[in-house]
Protein backbone atom coordinates (compact mmCIF):
# COMPACT_ATOMS: atom_id res chain seq x y z
CA UNK A 1 0.00 0.00 0.00
CA UNK A 2 1.24 3.33 -0.63
CA UNK A 3 2.71 5.48 2.09
CA UNK A 4 1.33 8.70 0.66
CA UNK A 5 -1.70 8.17 3.26
CA UNK A 6 0.81 7.93 6.15
CA UNK A 7 2.84 11.34 5.00
CA UNK A 8 -0.57 13.48 4.54
CA UNK A 9 -1.59 15.39 7.53
CA UNK A 10 -5.36 14.13 9.09
CA UNK A 11 -8.13 15.58 8.38
CA UNK A 12 -9.61 16.22 11.63
CA UNK A 13 -7.56 18.67 14.41
CA UNK A 14 -6.46 16.38 17.10
CA UNK A 15 -6.69 17.24 21.01
CA UNK A 16 -3.24 18.18 20.88
CA UNK A 17 -3.55 20.73 17.87
CA UNK A 18 -7.13 22.08 19.85
CA UNK A 19 -5.04 22.95 23.26
CA UNK A 20 -1.73 24.35 21.16
CA UNK A 21 -1.17 27.68 23.11
CA UNK A 22 -1.69 29.63 19.90
CA UNK A 23 -5.33 28.22 19.35
CA UNK A 24 -6.17 29.04 23.43
CA UNK A 25 -4.85 32.45 22.91
CA UNK A 26 -7.35 33.17 19.55
CA UNK A 27 -10.05 31.36 21.31
CA UNK A 28 -9.45 33.94 24.53
CA UNK A 29 -8.94 36.83 22.98
CA UNK A 30 -12.20 36.64 20.82
CA UNK A 31 -14.21 35.69 23.65
CA UNK A 32 -13.69 39.47 24.86
CA UNK A 33 -15.66 41.10 21.77
CA UNK A 34 -18.39 38.14 23.61
CA UNK A 35 -17.91 39.66 27.04
CA UNK A 36 -18.74 43.11 25.17
CA UNK A 37 -21.90 42.14 23.53
CA UNK A 38 -23.45 40.17 26.73
CA UNK A 39 -21.97 42.60 29.54
CA UNK A 40 -21.42 46.05 27.72
CA UNK A 41 -24.03 46.07 24.92
CA UNK A 42 -22.07 46.04 22.09
CA UNK A 43 -23.99 46.38 18.80
CA UNK A 44 -22.97 45.62 15.00
CA UNK A 45 -20.69 49.17 14.88
CA UNK A 46 -18.20 48.38 17.62
CA UNK A 47 -18.03 44.70 16.60
CA UNK A 48 -16.99 45.40 12.48
CA UNK A 49 -14.67 47.93 13.93
CA UNK A 50 -13.08 45.69 16.11
CA UNK A 51 -12.79 43.22 13.46
CA UNK A 52 -11.61 45.70 10.69
CA UNK A 53 -8.70 46.50 13.10
CA UNK A 54 -7.70 43.03 13.54
CA UNK A 55 -7.06 42.93 9.73
CA UNK A 56 -4.55 45.80 10.58
CA UNK A 57 -2.81 43.48 12.73
CA UNK A 58 -2.79 40.65 10.90
CA UNK A 59 -1.27 42.78 7.77
CA UNK A 60 1.75 44.39 10.55
CA UNK A 61 2.19 40.75 11.31
CA UNK A 62 2.29 39.49 7.90
CA UNK A 63 4.84 42.39 6.89
CA UNK A 64 7.35 40.79 9.77
CA UNK A 65 6.67 37.12 8.11
CA UNK A 66 7.69 38.27 4.98
CA UNK A 67 10.77 40.24 6.27
CA UNK A 68 12.02 37.45 7.71
CA UNK A 69 10.71 34.40 5.77
CA UNK A 70 13.60 31.83 3.87
CA UNK A 71 16.53 34.18 5.27
CA UNK A 72 19.10 31.53 3.37
CA UNK A 73 18.18 32.15 0.41
CA UNK A 74 19.87 34.79 -1.28
CA UNK A 75 16.88 35.37 -4.08
CA UNK A 76 14.41 35.74 -1.57
CA UNK A 77 16.08 38.71 -0.24
CA UNK A 78 15.65 40.76 -3.66
CA UNK A 79 12.26 39.65 -3.97
CA UNK A 80 11.18 41.69 -0.68
CA UNK A 81 12.71 44.50 -1.53
CA UNK A 82 9.95 44.33 -4.26
CA UNK A 83 7.21 42.42 -2.48
CA UNK A 84 6.96 43.61 1.18
CA UNK A 85 6.39 47.41 -0.26
CA UNK A 86 4.14 46.21 -2.61
CA UNK A 87 2.03 44.22 0.04
CA UNK A 88 2.40 47.14 1.94
CA UNK A 89 0.65 49.49 0.31
CA UNK A 90 -1.80 47.38 -1.91
CA UNK A 91 -3.29 45.51 1.11
CA UNK A 92 -2.66 48.86 3.50
CA UNK A 93 -4.93 50.57 0.66
CA UNK A 94 -7.37 47.86 0.35
CA UNK A 95 -7.69 47.85 4.36
CA UNK A 96 -8.61 51.56 4.02
CA UNK A 97 -11.33 51.55 1.49
CA UNK A 98 -12.70 48.48 4.07
CA UNK A 99 -12.27 50.93 6.80
CA UNK A 100 -13.96 53.49 5.25
CA UNK A 101 -17.02 51.57 4.47
CA UNK A 102 -17.64 50.47 8.17
CA UNK A 103 -17.01 53.50 10.14
CA UNK A 104 -19.06 55.50 7.31
CA UNK A 105 -21.91 53.22 6.62
CA UNK A 106 -22.00 51.65 10.16
CA UNK A 107 -20.46 54.37 12.41
CA UNK A 108 -22.57 56.95 11.06
CA UNK A 109 -19.38 59.03 8.85
CA UNK A 110 -21.19 59.56 5.64
CA UNK A 111 -23.46 62.21 7.16
CA UNK A 112 -23.41 65.54 5.58
CA UNK A 113 -20.28 67.42 6.89
CA UNK A 114 -19.12 64.68 8.05
CA UNK A 115 -15.08 64.33 8.04
CA UNK A 116 -12.93 61.92 5.89
CA UNK A 117 -12.36 59.05 8.68
CA UNK A 118 -8.33 59.13 9.11
CA UNK A 119 -6.49 58.14 11.82
CA UNK A 120 -7.60 60.39 14.14
CA UNK A 121 -11.36 59.48 13.94
CA UNK A 122 -10.46 55.95 14.24
CA UNK A 123 -8.69 56.18 17.43
CA UNK A 124 -11.47 58.64 18.92
CA UNK A 125 -13.71 55.65 18.04
CA UNK A 126 -11.60 53.15 19.80
CA UNK A 127 -11.88 55.00 22.64
CA UNK A 128 -15.57 56.06 22.58
CA UNK A 129 -16.44 52.60 22.17
CA UNK A 130 -13.81 50.97 24.36
CA UNK A 131 -12.28 48.90 22.19
CA UNK A 132 -8.25 48.92 23.71
CA UNK A 133 -8.61 45.84 25.67
CA UNK A 134 -10.36 43.82 23.00
CA UNK A 135 -7.58 45.21 20.43
CA UNK A 136 -5.10 44.63 22.86
CA UNK A 137 -6.21 40.79 23.52
CA UNK A 138 -6.30 40.34 19.78
CA UNK A 139 -2.70 41.67 19.31
CA UNK A 140 -1.33 39.60 21.88
CA UNK A 141 -2.88 36.97 20.43
CA UNK A 142 -1.26 36.75 16.84
CA UNK A 143 1.82 37.57 18.74
CA UNK A 144 1.66 34.34 20.12
CA UNK A 145 1.18 32.71 17.39
CA UNK A 146 3.87 34.64 15.39
CA UNK A 147 6.41 33.85 18.26
CA UNK A 148 5.28 30.49 19.30
CA UNK A 149 4.55 28.76 15.43
CA UNK A 150 6.17 31.35 12.83
CA UNK A 151 9.68 31.73 14.85
CA UNK A 152 9.92 29.26 17.36
CA UNK A 153 8.62 26.31 15.21
CA UNK A 154 10.63 27.20 12.26
CA UNK A 155 7.69 28.16 9.92
CA UNK A 156 9.88 30.88 8.72
CA UNK A 157 12.49 28.95 7.29
CA UNK A 158 9.86 27.16 4.44
CA UNK A 159 7.51 30.10 4.54
CA UNK A 160 6.20 31.18 0.84
CA UNK A 161 6.32 34.96 -0.31
CA UNK A 162 3.66 34.19 -2.86
CA UNK A 163 1.52 32.51 0.14
CA UNK A 164 2.30 34.71 2.70
CA UNK A 165 0.94 37.72 0.68
CA UNK A 166 -1.91 35.80 -0.50
CA UNK A 167 -2.95 35.02 3.12
CA UNK A 168 -4.21 38.27 4.90
CA UNK A 169 -6.74 38.81 2.00
CA UNK A 170 -8.53 35.14 2.02
CA UNK A 171 -9.18 35.81 5.98
CA UNK A 172 -10.55 39.33 4.60
CA UNK A 173 -13.35 37.54 2.47
CA UNK A 174 -14.08 34.82 5.42
CA UNK A 175 -14.59 37.81 7.57
CA UNK A 176 -17.00 39.45 5.06
CA UNK A 177 -19.01 36.10 4.93
CA UNK A 178 -18.94 35.77 8.68
CA UNK A 179 -20.88 39.10 9.33
CA UNK A 180 -23.32 38.38 6.50
CA UNK A 181 -24.15 35.26 7.80
CA UNK A 182 -24.27 37.05 11.39
CA UNK A 183 -27.12 39.79 9.66
CA UNK A 184 -28.95 36.60 8.41
CA UNK A 185 -29.23 35.04 11.91
CA UNK A 186 -30.36 38.41 13.49
CA UNK A 187 -32.88 38.78 11.00
CA UNK A 188 -34.43 35.66 11.21
CA UNK A 189 -33.76 35.24 15.43
CA UNK A 190 -35.33 38.94 15.44
CA UNK A 191 -32.79 39.31 18.52
CA UNK A 192 -29.96 41.44 17.92
CA UNK A 193 -27.98 40.25 20.92
CA UNK A 194 -28.36 36.37 20.27
CA UNK A 195 -27.55 37.29 16.86
CA UNK A 196 -24.32 39.00 17.98
CA UNK A 197 -23.40 36.23 19.84
CA UNK A 198 -23.41 34.02 17.16
CA UNK A 199 -21.76 36.10 14.91
CA UNK A 200 -18.96 36.21 17.44
CA UNK A 201 -19.25 32.38 17.97
CA UNK A 202 -18.77 31.24 13.98
CA UNK A 203 -15.78 33.82 13.77
CA UNK A 204 -14.06 31.85 16.96
CA UNK A 205 -14.58 28.87 15.11
CA UNK A 206 -13.92 29.99 11.78
CA UNK A 207 -10.38 31.85 12.89
CA UNK A 208 -9.51 28.53 14.93
CA UNK A 209 -10.33 26.15 11.88
CA UNK A 210 -7.93 28.51 9.57
CA UNK A 211 -5.44 28.66 12.47
CA UNK A 212 -5.35 24.69 12.71
CA UNK A 213 -5.10 24.53 9.03
CA UNK A 214 -2.43 26.66 8.17
CA UNK A 215 -0.56 24.72 11.09
CA UNK A 216 -1.18 21.28 9.33
CA UNK A 217 -0.51 22.73 5.50
CA UNK A 218 3.28 24.48 7.32
CA UNK A 219 4.32 21.03 8.98
CA UNK A 220 3.51 19.04 5.67
CA UNK A 221 5.60 21.70 3.56
CA UNK A 222 8.37 20.44 6.07
CA UNK A 223 7.91 16.92 5.94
Amino acid sequence: MSDLSQMAPSAAPSSRDWLRPSAVALVVANVVPLLGVLWFGWKVFPLLLLFWFENLIIGAFNVLKMLLASPADGKSWAAKCFLVPFFSFHYGMFTLIHGVFVIGLFGGQFRHGAPFPGVETVLALIRQEHLGWAILGLTISHGISFGLNYLGGGEYRRASLGVLMAQPYGRIVVLHLTILGGAFLMAALGSPVVGLVLLVVLKIGLDLSAHLKERKRVAAVGE
